[in-house]
Parts: C-alpha cells; sequence; structure tokens
C-alpha cells in the first residue's frame, strides 16, 4: 500500500512537473512575442476598458433617462422644470460621450494601422539585418584572405630584400676582385713588356750570331741548318700520327646514353614489390646504398630510417635520431658506412650504418638545410640552404673550411666529380650555378624556367637533370654546357619545391613523381614516357633507382614508401 502511494505521488508530481513547464514556455513565449508590441497591446486595452467604462455609462445613462421620461410623462411635460433640465443635461452628457467614444474607435483604428505598418516594418528591417549580416560575412572572409596575402607578400619582399643584400655582398666582392684582377692585369702587361724586350734584344742577339757565322763559316753554317730543320719536321711528323690516333669527341646529341655504362642495365619495374609506412608524418626523402639492398628514408618526423629489401620485403635495419626538425635529404658515402642527412633545424648530421650512432653535426647555416652530400671523399661535406649559402665541411676537423654565396636558396646540388672539385647547385631563382672549389665564385650559370626543385648527374658525370617547378624536366650536357632535351607530359605535375628526380643506373631512364601520386618514366633516347606507375595516394615527394637497377623507390606526404620491382 505504501509502494502504491508513493508511485501516485511521483506521478502527480511528475504531471505537476510537465504542466508547469508547459505553462513556463507558455508564459516564456508569450513574452517574447508581445514584448515588441507591449506599447500598442497596453494602449490598446486602456482604450478597451475607456470604451468599455463609457459604454456602460452610456447604459447607465440611458435607463436614467428612460426613468425620467417615464416621470415626465406620469406628471406632465410642463409640470416639472427640474427634471427637463436633468433630462437635457444627461442628453447631453450622452452625446458627449457618443462623441468620446467616436473618437476612441477612431484612435483604436488608426492604431491598427500603425500596429500593422510597423509590422511590416520590421520584416523589413529584418530582411535588410539578414542581408546586411550575409554582406558582413563575406567581408571577413575577403579580410581574412586579403590578410594571408599581405603575409605571404610580406615574406616574398623579406625574401626579396635579404636577396638583394646577398647580391649586393656578391657584388661588392666582385668590384673588389675585379680591382685585384685589373691591378693583376696590369702588373702582367708591364711583366709582358719587359720579356717582349728582352725576347727583342735576344732575337736581335741571334740574328747577329748568325750573321757573323754565316761570314765566317759557310759550311757549319749549312750542316746546322739542315740539322735543326730535320729535328723540327721528325716532331711534326710524330705528333700528325698521335692526332691520327686520337679520335675521342664529344658528341652532340645523346646517343652515348642509349648503351649505357658497361655491363650494367636497368629494367623497367612494372609492379609494387613492397609498401609500408615509413614515417609518422610526410616522407621527403630516399636514398638507395651503394653497396646493398638497403634503403633510407628521411622525414618529417625526425628520424632517418633503414630498410633491408634484400628478401623481397622491408625489414627495419633501425632508426637515425638526433634531428630537431623534419629531415630533408639523405646521402650514402661511397662505401655505405656512414649516411648523411640535412635537416630543417638549420644543422645537417653524420651517422655509422652499422651501429648507428651520430658521430658529426655541422651547425653554422641561419636556415633549413634543403640538401647535403659527400665530396668524393667520406670525410668531406658540401651543403645547401635556404639561408642562400653553400658550406663545405671537413669531418676530420668538424668546421666550415669554406662558404659559397650563392645569392639565392639552394634547393638540391650535386658533386660533377670523384674528387669533388665542382658542385652545381639549384636554386629559388630558376637558376643552375656551376662552382669551383678552387674559386671564390660560381664559374657559370644556366637560368631556366622555373624553380630549380632537385638535381642528379648521370654515371659517367656528362649529364645533369634537372626537375623544374613549370612541370618540366631538363636534361643538360655538362660538356657542351647546354640544354639538350626537355621532358613533360599529360597529367604531370611538380608536387613541391623539394620534389627529388634520378637517372636510372644505366642512364637510358629518368623518373620523378607527380602531385597526383604517379610516377612518371621517361626513355631519354626518345622523349617518350615509357610507363606511369600508379600507387601512392598523394603527392610523391622522392624516387630513387637501385644502383644496380632492379629496384625504384618512390615516397609520398602520407608517410607511405613503395619499393616497385619487375617480378
Amino acid at each position: 500500500m505504501a509502494a502504491g502511494e508513493a508511485n501516485t505521488y511521483y506521478l502527480s508530481g511528475e504531471e505537476t512537473n510537465w504542466r508547469k513547464n508547459i505553462v513556463t514556455q507558455l508564459r516564456d513565449r508569450n513574452r517574447s512575442e508581445t514584448y515588441c508590441f507591449y506599447d500598442l497591446i497596453s494602449l490598446h486595452n486602456r482604450l478597451l476598458e475607456s470604451s468599455n467604462m463609457l459604454r456602460m455609462e452610456n447604459y447607465q445613462l440611458s435607463i436614467a433617462n428612460e426613468k425620467l421620461r417615464c416621470e415626465v410623462g406620469s406628471g406632465g411635460f410642463g409640470g416639472n422644470s427640474t427634471l427637463e433640465a436633468r433630462l437635457l443635461a444627461h442628453a447631453e452628457e450622452l452625446a458627449t460621450l457618443h462623441k468620446r467614444r467616436g473618437e476612441h474607435t477612431q484612435q483604436i483604428v488608426d492604431l491598427n494601422i500603425k500596429l500593422q505598418e510597423l509590422k511590416k516594418e520590421l520584416q523589413t528591417k529584418e530582411a535588410s539585418i539578414a542581408e546586411h549580416l550575409e554582406v558582413n560575412a563575406g567581408l571577413r572572409t575577403e579580410i581574412t584572405r586579403c590578410v594571408s596575402r599581405e603575409r605571404e607578400l610580406e615574406n616574398v619582399n623579406q625574401m626579396l630584400k635579404d636577396e638583394h643584400q646577398a647580391l649586393q655582398l656578391a657584388f661588392a666582392a666582385l668590384e673588389d676582385k675585379l680591382r685585384k684582377a685589373q691591378e693583376e692585369n696590369r702588373q702582367l702587361v708591364e711583366r709582358l713588356i719587359r720579356y717582349k724586350a728582352k725576347d727583342a734584344d735576344k732575337m736581335n742577339e741571334e740574328n747577329d750570331n748568325f750573321l757573323n757565322e754565316a761570314f765566317t763559316s759557310p759550311t757549319t753554317f749549312l750542316m746546322n741548318t739542315l740539322s735543326k730543320f730535320g729535328k723540327r719536321q721528325a716532331k711534326m711528323q710524330k705528333e700528325l700520327e698521335d692526332a691520327a690516333r686520337d679520335t675521342r669527341g664529344i658528341s652532340p646529341d645523346r646517343t652515348s646514353l642509349k648503351e649505357g655504362p658497361v655491363g650494367l642495365s636497368s629494367s623497367l619495374p612494372t609492379q609494387v614489390s613492397s609498401k609500408f609506412d615509413a614515417h609518422d608524418g610526410e616522407v621527403n626523402a630516399v636514398k638507395w646504398s651503394p653497396v646493398d639492398r638497403l634503403v633510407a628514408t628521411g622525414g618529417a618526423d625526425r628520424k632517418v630510417k633503414l630498410w633491408d629489401v634484400s628478401k623481397g620485403t622491408c625489414d627495419s635495419k633501425g632508426m637515425l635520431v638526433g634531428s630537431n626538425a623534419g629531415v630533408m635529404s639523405v646521402d650514402f658515402d661511397s662505401t655505405g658506412t656512414h649516411i648523411l642527412g640535412a635537416s630543417n633545424d638549420y644543422a645537417s648530421r653524420v651517422w655509422t650504418v652499422s651501429d648507428l650512432r651520430l658521430r658529426h653535426t655541422l651547425t653554422g647555416h641561419s636556415n633549413k638545410v634543403m640538401a647535403a652530400k659527400f665530396m668524393g671523399e667520406p670525410s668531406k661535406v658540401v651543403t645547401g640552404s635556404h639561408d642562400r649559402t653553400l658550406k663545405i665541411w671537413d669531418l676530420r676537423s668538424r668546421a666550415c673550411i669554406e662558404t659559397k654565396f650563392a645569392g639565392s636558396s639552394c634547393n638540391d646540388l650535386v658533386i660533377s666529380d670523384g674528387s669533388g672539385s665542382t658542385i652545381i647547385s639549384g636554386h629559388f631563382d630558376k637558376t643552375i650555378r656551376f662552382w669551383d672549389t678552387r674559386a671564390e665564385s660560381s664559374s657559370n650559370n644556366i637560368v631556366l624556367q622555373g624553380k630549380v626543385t632537385s638535381l642528379d648527374l648521370s654515371r659517367d658525370a656528362h649529364y645533369l637533370l634537372s626537375c623544374v617547378r613549370d612541370d618540366t624536366l631538363k636534361l643538360l650536357d655538362l660538356r657542351m654546357n647546354q640544354i639538350i632535351g626537355s621532358f613533360s607530359a599529360e597529367g604531370f605535375k611538380v608536387g613541391c619545391d623539394w620534389a627529388r628526380a634520378t637517372f636510372s643506373p644505366d642512364g637510358q631512364y629518368i623518373a620523378v613523381g607527380s602531385s597526383n601520386g604517379s610516377v612518371f618514366i621517361w626513355s631519354i633516347s626518345n622523349n617518350k614516357v615509357e610507363s606511369v606507375l600508379k600507387d601512392h595516394t598523394s603527392a610523391v615527394t622522392a624516387v630513387a633507382w637501385h644502383p644496380q637497377g632492379t629496384y625504384l623507390a618512390s615516397v609520398d606526404r602520407t608517410k607511405q614508401a613503395t619499393i616497385w620491382g619487375d617480378v
């Protein structure tokens, strides 16, 4: 019985609560909907109350008037002047009340008309407010876009200012060098004049001796002359024979790339051999070891990772740590024992592959380092940075031994000979620069149609491949120092400012990744696309061909690495 009573009480309380809620909501809705017209409603209510009150008074006066009429009728029309006076007064009062009633009715009508006009005006203003809010949102979006554009322009302006300052410094250095060269030239001219005078004096002396010998001993003079003539003729004959045997020359076309290095051939990959998630973020670089099937990748997660593909699968061989920002470039030395990484933390690092230990940290750049390469020997390294300089490092002394001022941000570089005496760098200002390590400034420049994102050398170091931001690849003959080929294709688009292209080991093909996730492979001999490999779902940032030509590795911006093979 107690449980039933509690249940009844609970239901009763719940019923009371929802009823109170409904009443509260109705009151709130009534308050919100009548608040705008509260004054008009109050005035209308007062007029209605006044009209009702006047109607009641009119009714009461009508009753009183009828009573008076009855009294007057019963007592005679002129019998009571007082009643007539009262009757007239009430009639006048009644007329006044009717007049006031009419006025109040007219006021009600006017107020209703005004209320309708105010409602229409309110609707018009609400529509105008909605329109202005939409315009305001559009203007805010435009302001945000303009602010973003302004920041981009400020960054570009600052970069141009910095490049202008660097160019001014380079110009001042060149002027100083020009003055020194002019002074040296003047001194050389003076020395040449002195040597010419000495040669003239010596020639005059020999002529005098010749004449004296001819007059004193004609037979001896004739024998000496014939002997000298015979020696000169024999020497000339030998030089002609040597020149005939030397048939070397430089071909202006690309036929020397068709055969490739002796005993080395590359096969076009046809399918995915394996794929895996190489890093936690985007992968920026990939490089094969020169001695075994070991591939290194560098990513935005600040790590360099090593992968073994010798068994047909990708097995992790270790992780190289120490970088404080994303790794943009990796490179093995010629023996495969050291690996070099360039990082966005303004530094480059060298690790040993065998024990994964960090051996050297090279700091000195003032902006992110985009490329780093060994210079022929494991003890020297060259780095290129967005601070518009190239630095050469000696790992034995762990110090920078030379700085090259390029005047523009460097995106990639290569070493064109085994001794490391010539450096080729690609820059933001669409220029490829050639540097002789024995000179202070670049010896030659080649200007392209877009920003240079990467450089790669053929195995014989005769040809240079450049990936350009105008969605083309340029092939340069370094012996003639000119462009001999341009490669492009429908659907190919360079995905980033550090997209890396590569030669095949035999120099017959070139490969590069596209922004749509495809890997394009061209044949150098006929400029045709030989294959388009599709597996990635985002822009491919770098590709690398195995030194034996059996595998092609590619990495993209969504942490995936793919190994392509022909089996």
